[in-house]
């Protein structure tokens, strides 16, 4: 099996109870949905789907009966404070914690000559290039709280980040008696499978737990949304709603690819985002086909900007 179809295929082997999504960007949202239809837990790590059809999605897993279980190290963490706190509606808040990524305390100006090798080496995590970029303008902390507000049910407002550059805590939970419950790891994504692959059992010895008397601090700061604006338009598309979401990664993924290519500036991406989220008109999502049809215009919208940017390159060259 191969290319799309042998994708869907997969998905819903008819064999398997429990499917892993880690294919990356909107390309996973197809996959995604064929195995919920097809009667499977999920153990989801393409992000993605719930960023561009949350609402789809999960209204697809309650019909049919079956689990999503977040593979994510962040909602992994959030999962498992409330696995083993909560006991009904949770009233409280969860705080996602970001590394910061390999910028961290960089002004924008300073940022103007940032490289595609150099955004993509991640001090904690080994990632993808994609997903690496996205972790160095803070937009895979923004598809993540969109991700959360689907998952866990909460309000934007209900939903903060917070900037913890060791990536020992991987996320917290805060209840309204002003109790905080963290879950800590090393920074590993062996930790979070096992426990979507075992859930409600845990796996023993999945990975080493950190050394807590050798570690100097764990710090936490608000993050920088001013060099940093894209997590900020992620909450904007978060209140939208309807087709901003989708709008929102769609131009991420094409900033992202062109930058990854050498076509622009680490700058342009949030611009991108930013102006492609401005002349793309909001509508309401009613299913599948909405959904790529706004992924599709979207693009269409970021690739003009991305060709004008292109252009601008080369005529300020010669």
């Amino acid at each position: 099996l191969s290319g799309g179809e042998g994708v869907l295929k997969v998905a819903a082997y008819e064999g398997a109870t429990f499917v892993i999504s880690a294919i990356v960007g909107f390309a996973g949202l197809a996959p995604t949905l064929a195995a919920i239809r097809a009667g499977k837990d999920v153990g989801l790590a393409n992000k993605e789907a719930l960023v561009t059809a949350g609402e789809i999605v999960m209204a697809e897993a309650v019909r049919c009966g079956v689990r999503i279980l977040p593979v994510d190290s962040e909602h992994s963490a959030i999962f498992q404070c409330l696995n083993g706190a909560s006991n009904g509606d949770f009233k409280g808040d969860i705080i996602l914690t970001a590394s910061g990524g390999p910028f961290l305390g960089r002004s924008a100006r300073e940022l103007e000559g940032v490289t595609a090798e150099m955004a993509i080496s991640h001090p904690n995590w080994q990632m993808g290039r994609k997903i690496s970029v996205d972790s160095a303008t803070l937009m895979n902390k923004g598809l993540e709280v969109i991700e959360a507000h689907h998952l866990f049910g909460l309000p934007p407002e209900r939903i903060r980040v917070l900037v913890h550059p060791q990536s020992i805590v991987h996320s917290m939970v805060e209840f309204p008696d002003g109790s905080v419950i963290a879950q800590l790891a090393l920074p590993d994504m062996k930790g979070p499978i096992a426990y979507a692959l075992s859930w409600p059992e845990r796996l023993p010895g999945a990975v080493p737990p950190p050394d807590l008397a050798r570690l100097q601090n764990l710090s936490f700061a608000e993050p920088d949304t001013g060099a940093f604006p894209c997590l900020l338009y992620a909450y904007q598309a978060l209140r939208e709603g309807g087709s901003a979401p989708a709008v929102l990664n769609a131009a991420n993924e094409a900033a992202v690819g062109a930058f990854l290519a050498g076509e622009i500036g680490f700058n342009d991406i949030p611009a991108i985002i930013k102006q492609t989220m401005g002349c793309c008109e909001r509508r309401d999502l009613a299913d599948e086909k909405s959904v790529i049809q706004a992924d599709s215009d979207a693009r269409k919208s970021a690739s003009v900007l991305i060709d004008q940017i292109r252009l601008d390159r080369r005529r300020r060259i010669f």
